[in-house]
């Protein structure tokens, strides 16, 4: 993995969007030769408190100032003693040991899994309840939300094996009625869909103006299969997409992952040594106008790792980002690298003491 001098290494960060897992059990059951998506995080198959460290640096010499995180749902560490329904908390169990681990003080103040972002399915309706009721309780005080991903497209080469959201997911009725269910908890609400699909998050905004919702991944830019060599002719789209929902105020954007496979900024990965210069020249256009519709106190920067590790070590990855706020009052710098994140998710408390 590329390694850089690190720019304002005093600058606090809080990285609201990383996952923890363990695949090593199901990598030989996806088919070869393997999708990009797979090709790049084989070689993070194990990612828990020790991998996350390393990338973040955090309690050790070097790297960016990582004070604390935010986990994001990923389909990890299910508790196969429970049914269907239940078995999601098995995640919020694990990674709230993590973070558990994280705020022993071992570690200095760096505080890992702070806040944690669960899976629930909405499409059970009422019957969502006592899901988010035991999420609650697993997640001990640091349990700020969920995400119910909506990825689809009509090419299955686009997502590959592991992704399975209906089309239309979040439009269906069963999903509204669970949704609704859910608004009445105070909770945050992530959306990962892509580009073309834009306009049913903003729908689902619209329809509930008062529940919180955080678009990953800048919407998810497409440069893949057959939308491989697309970017240009879809920008104005997107850009469209991005300017409506940014009208809703209750909407949130994350600025990063487009150094998934997904995105193909870059093309090849995973890991081929790109610098953040290079990188910051590729994501400009769609981190820029990000900025521009939602301002900084709605937007955050991520580093969706280690799934991004396709395009950049965590290192250079956040070196691009701050190349690109490089223009930004230190206000701005601040909202954009932590205060948005930290007060969205409730995790003011990691924050250094002004």
């Amino acid at each position: 993995m590329t390694s850089e001098a690190i720019l304002e290494p005093d600058l606090p960060i809080i990285d609201p969007h990383h996952h923890l897992w363990d695949l090593r059990p199901m990598l030989p059951a996806f088919p070869e030769p393997r999708h990009d998506f797979i090709e790049a995080i084989v070689g993070a198959a194990y990612y828990t408190f020790d991998e996350l460290q390393q990338d973040t640096r955090g309690g050790l010499e070097g790297g960016h100032n990582i004070v604390g995180t935010v986990f994001m749902e990923c389909g990890a560490f299910y508790d196969a003693s429970r049914g269907e329904e239940m078995k999601t908390v098995g995640e919020v169990e694990f990674v709230n040991g993590v973070a558990a681990q994280g705020a022993s003080g071992l570690y200095g103040d760096y505080r890992p899994c702070a806040g944690i972002v669960g899976h629930a399915d909405l499409t059970l309706g009422d019957k969502v309840n006592p899901v988010i009721e035991a999420l609650v309780a697993a997640g001990n005080g640091r349990f700020r939300g969920i995400r119910h991903a909506a990825a689809w497209d009509a090419d299955p080469e686009v997502l590959g094996p592991p992704f399975h959201a209906p089309e239309g997911l979040y439009k269906s009725d069963a999903f509204r009625e669970g949704f609704a269910a859910y608004a009445k908890h105070g909770l945050t609400f992530d959306a990962w869909l892509l580009e073309p699909q834009l306009g049913d998050v903003l729908d689902l905004a619209k329809a509930f103006p008062d529940q919180t919702i955080v678009l990953d991944h800048c919407g998810t830019p497409l440069n893949i299969a057959s939308y491989r060599g697309k970017l240009h002719e879809n920008f104005d789209r997107w850009r469209r997409s991005i300017h409506a929902l940014a009208e809703c105020e209750n909407v949130h954007v994350k600025l990063g992952g487009l150094a998934m496979a997904f995105c193909g900024l870059p093309e090849d990965g995973p890991s081929k040594g790109h610098s953040s210069e290079h990188l910051a020249g590729l994501w400009r256009p769609y981190i820029e106008t990000c900025i521009e519709s939602f301002g900084a106190q709605r937007a955050m920067f991520e580093s969706n790792y280690p799934v991004d590790r396709w395009g950049a070590s965590y290192e250079v990855l956040w070196n691009a980002f701050k190349r690109l706020a490089a223009s930004h009052s230190a206000d701005e710098k601040h909202a954009l690298f932590a205060g948005t994140a930290a007060r969205v998710y409730g995790v003011e408390h990691v924050l250094p003491a002004s």
